[in-house]
């Protein structure tokens, strides 16, 4: 079984959450996306984060763990919890697991090893993300999409080129918005006015990225404080 599962994690209790983010580093079939000690934050994130699970722990004060999952809206979660009483509930919402704290390295990684079977029999999420243009709303399919870069008319705007050789102009976004929204897999800021489609990239050296469009190869700037992210998306 060769999927790995992106997570998020969420403990209020910092140490808890450094354990587990430790333990889940040393799963090889984890790969952690986020962590939260705030759930408030992580329900207004997780929209535009790119992740199969959460884990989570579930006695938190404000809002539980239990409520959290809820508002996920159907996405596979790990409860994670000092205390016995909430396993039914945690069931109830066909948790792919319920860990008993202290958690042990091994127990996490069956549980990931579950939530792996599961997205391997699971029908593919979708694949577009809805967006503002100067046209009015569009449905942007990743796969369409090779190129986004700064409006000089307006710093606010992005341009959108697309494999069909269309450009859009997505309104009032920013690039933290839109790395958000899209499969980090799949796509890669390389510097602050650029971002672009994986597939796109035909050479890069130290200070400069090549890609193929439309128009024939571009020559981009490599910025230094995107060099880390892009380096561990693509060098196996």
């Amino acid at each position: 079984m060769n999927t790995r599962v992106k997570c998020i994690l969420l403990d209020d209790e910092l140490p808890g959450l450094t354990y587990l983010r430790m333990l889940c580093e040393q799963i090889p079939a984890a790969e952690v996306v986020k962590v939260y000690n705030d759930p408030y934050r992580l329900v207004e994130e997780a929209r535009y984060l790119d992740f199969d699970l959460c884990v989570l722990d579930i006695d938190m004060p404000g809002l539980n763990g239990l409520e959290v999952a809820r508002l996920l809206h159907n996405k596979p979660v790990i409860f994670t919890t000092a205390h016995t009483g909430f396993a039914a509930e945690a069931f109830d919402l066909e948790a792919v697991d319920y860990i008993r704290k202290p958690i042990a390295r091994e127990r996490l990684e069956k549980a990931f090893q579950k939530a792996a079977a599961q997205l391997e029999r699971a029908v593919p999420e979708k694949q577009f993300v809805q967006l503002n243009t100067h046209k009015g709303k569009t449905l942007l399919f990743f796969d369409q999409l090779l190129h986004v870069t700064s409006s000089e008319s307006d710093k606010r705007d992005k341009l959108a080129l697309l494999e069909s050789g269309e450009q859009l102009v997505l309104k009032n976004i920013s690039f933290k918005q839109l790395q958000l929204m899209l499969p980090g897999t799949l796509f890669s800021r390389v510097n602050k006015k650029d971002l672009v489609a994986l597939k796109t990239v035909r050479f890069f050296t130290h200070d400069e990225i090549v890609v193929g469009l439309r128009g024939g190869e571009v020559r981009l700037p490599f910025g230094d404080q995107f060099k880390k992210e892009f380096m561990a998306k693509t060098v196996q």
